[in-house]
C-alpha cells in the first residue's frame, strides 16, 4: 500500500504556528506524508508580521515540478499566494499536473480586517485558482471579500454566500465560522446538493494562530487518504476542534499562540 502524500503550497511562518509549518504538522498528525512549496518567507511571531519576502514565480514552479516529478501527490492544499504572478504560476502548474484534489484556502483578510492580497491577486484567485479547486475554505470575511459583499451575520446569509461562491467555478465551499459569534463555532459545507452545518463548542482561548491553515490542510490530508469530501471535512473539523481545545497546554510567545497540532500524541 502506497504512503498517502499531500502537498502544501503556502507561505512560511517563522514562528511555526501557521502556513507551511502548520500544514506539515497537520499532515504528520493525520498520518500523511507532507511535501511543501514555499511562496513567501515571512518574518513573524505570535504578535505580528514584520516582513515578507516573496519567492520568484519561476522558482515556485520549479518547486512544484520537483515534487510532482518524484512524489505521488494525493491532494494539494494552497494557502498564501501573495501576488498575482505567483497565483498564475500555481494555476499553470496545476493545469499541467492535474492533481486529483485541490483545497484552496483563500488567505486574503487578516484577523484585524486588513487585506493581505492586492486586488490583482484577488482577481487571479477568482478567475484562475478557484475554478481549479475541489474545495475552497474561506472564513467569513474572506467569503465576503471574494464576493465583494458585507460579512454574513446569519445562517441564511452564510448559506446564500456559499451558493454564490459556487458560481465562481468550484464544486464545494467550506465557510469557516471561527470569526462568528455565539457559544458554537459553526462551519458550513456547501455544494450544489447539500448545505451541511458543522457546529462545535467555541473555545475561550487566545491560542488560535494557524487555525484556518490547519483546518484546510486537515481536509487535504483526508482526501489524500482516499476519504470522500464530507468525511474529510468532518474529520478535519474534529481534528481542529481538538487542537484548539488543547492549545492552552502551550505557553508560546506573548501574543496569539498556536493551536496544538500534536495533541493526540502528548
Amino acid at each position: 500500500m502506497s504512503t498517502p502524500v499531500a502537498l502544501t503550497i503556502a507561505g512560511s511562518d517563522s514562528s511555526g504556528g501557521a502556513g507551511i509549518q502548520a500544514d506539515l504538522k497537520t499532515f504528520a498528525a493525520l498520518s500523511v506524508y507532507g511535501a511543501s512549496v514555499i511562496t513567501a518567507l515571512t518574518a513573524q511571531n505570535t504578535t505580528g508580521v514584520t516582513g515578507v519576502h516573496l519567492v520568484p514565480p519561476a522558482f515556485v514552479t520549479a518547486q512544484i515540478d520537483a515534487v510532482f516529478d518524484d512524489l505521488s501527490v494525493g491532494a494539494v492544499k494552497i494557502g498564501m499566494v501573495a501576488q498575482a504572478p505567483i497565483a498564475d504560476a500555481i494555476s499553470a502548474s496545476l493545469a499541467r499536473r492535474q492533481p486529483g484534489h485541490v483545497v484552496l484556502d483563500p488567505v486574503m483578510v487578516a484577523t484585524s480586517g486588513a487585506r493581505l492580497l492586492p486586488e490583482d491577486a484577488i482577481a487571479a484567485l477568482r478567475s484562475r485558482l478557484i475554478p481549479q479547486a475541489s474545495l475552497i475554505t474561506p472564513n467569513l470575511p474572506e467569503a465576503a471579500a471574494l464576493l465583494d459583499e458585507p460579512v454574513a451575520t446569519s445562517d441564511a446569509e452564510i448559506a446564500a454566500q456559499g451558493r454564490r461562491l459556487l458560481a465562481l467555478g468550484c464544486p464545494a465551499v467550506l465557510i469557516k465560522g471561527g470569526h462568528g459569534q455565539g457559544a458554537e463555532s459553526t462551519d458550513y459545507l456547501i455544494t450544489s446538493g447539500i448545505t451541511l452545518a458543522l457546529p462545535a463548542p467555541r473555545v475561550a482561548t487566545s491560542n488560535t494562530h494557524g487555525t484556518g491553515c490547519s483546518l484546510s490542510s486537515a481536509v487535504a490530508a483526508g482526501l489524500a487518504k482516499g476519504e470522500d469530501l464530507e468525511a474529510a471535512v468532518r474529520h478535519a473539523k474534529a481534528f481542529i476542534s481538538g487542537a484548539i481545545a488543547a492549545a492552552d497546554r502551550f505557553t508560546v510567545g506573548h501574543g496569539h499562540g498556536p493551536v496544538h497540532h500534536l495533541y493526540r500524541f502528548y
